[in-house]
């Protein structure tokens, strides 16, 4: 394993010092267990509020994408673990400026334990919580049967959307409702040509053969009944997981949606590009109009070969906020009025 660490079961806490010590005019630390990455304005925030909760070895997300417009609390789990419910609590109490907080959770299953943990005792504590939960990866389930469906790249720009939300001053039942139908309105499909390793543990986590891809692969590589096939080329790779997101979807001619690509961690900008390139002619061609985008890495698996493409219905609401500005230490937005 070729990678600069110190002692594995420090790797988490070193990398939150890291991302803390390298941009602190966006982030701090906090809470009991110094696993709390939280926008250093939050004290000052008179608005809505948004925490999610993660296992680090995704960077940026979701430690690197706090700040103004996106995530005001990030929940730090170990490498690829939920999160504790006492944490994650702990950012509900810290992030609550008396109008509420929205609570975003990815559908993994330690993520989901430590969600319905967190909601029973907020409820308790009496906090104004709403809950969204992100479950967009086709892959392995049908839209019939989503709450079976993986959290994947889709979080990162629901959480922009809801977040600028918030910053225009909407209530917190309005922002979880634009959140909410944001997460429905979104599908993702992953490919991957290599697995990632852990790591804590230099494990290989999927392994591939060389010159092999999988269409349907899950967040670490993990099968999504897509089946192994031959290294396809950049077109027709995009073209085939452009088609399932459409029919997934069902986006017809004169619709807006956003189109974001998004590497898993060993796939270069270069490639990231040329796949962007083909799927939006393909929907130009389908006089489908991308009022929203994105390309480069946002969620990542470590060295894992592979990316993620998110194609999400908009409507005006939805892209107003999309073009609102935002600013974290790795995804920004610039201020679309001053354009």
């Amino acid at each position: 394993m070729r990678k600069w660490l110190n002692s594995p079961e420090d790797i988490t806490t070193e990398l939150l010092e890291g991302l803390a010590a390298a941009f602190p005019e966006y982030i701090n630390l906090a809470g009991s267990s110094n696993k709390l990455v939280v926008n250093s304005r939050l004290g000052s925030a008179n608005r809505v509020t948004i925490v999610s909760l993660g296992g680090t070895g995704h960077e940026p997300a979701l430690t690197g994408i706090v700040g103004d417009g996106c995530l005001d609390v990030a929940v730090a789990g170990d490498i690829f673990a939920a999160p504790g419910p006492q944490d994650v609590l702990e950012a509900l109490r810290l992030a609550d400026r008396g109008h509420g907080t929205l609570l975003v959770v990815l559908n993994h299953s330690g993520d989901m334990l430590t969600g319905d943990a967190v909601m029973r005792a907020a409820v308790k504590e009496g906090l104004h919580v709403r809950r969204v939960n992100t479950q967009e990866d086709i892959a392995n389930a049908p839209r019939s049967n989503a709450d079976d469906r993986r959290g994947l790249v889709g979080i990162v720009p629901l959480l922009h959307i809801a977040g600028a939300a918030a910053a225009e001053g909407r209530p917190l039942d309005e922002v979880a409702d634009i959140a909410q139908w944001f997460a429905d309105n979104m599908a993702t499909v992953a490919v991957a040509a290599s697995g990632a390793t852990h790591p804590a543990t230099g494990q290989l986590i999927s392994d591939f053969n060389d010159g092999e891809m999988e269409i349907g692969a899950g967040q670490h590589g993990e099968g999504g009944g897509g089946g192994r096939s031959a290294m396809l080329s950049a077109d027709v790779t995009s073209e085939l997981m452009l088609k399932m997101l459409i029919a997934d979807l069902e986006i017809g001619s004169g619709e807006k949606v956003l189109l974001l690509v998004n590497g898993s961690g060993a796939t270069t900008l270069m490639e990231l590009s040329i796949v962007f390139r083909r799927a939006a002619a393909v929907l130009h061609e389908k006089n489908i109009s991308v009022s929203a985008s994105y390309c480069g890495e946002l969620l990542t698996v470590q060295e894992q070969v592979g990316f993620q493409m998110c194609l999400a219905r908009m409507n005006d609401v939805t892209v107003q906020l999309w073009n609102r500005p935002c600013v974290t230490p790795f995804f920004n937005r610039p201020d679309e009025s001053h354009r």
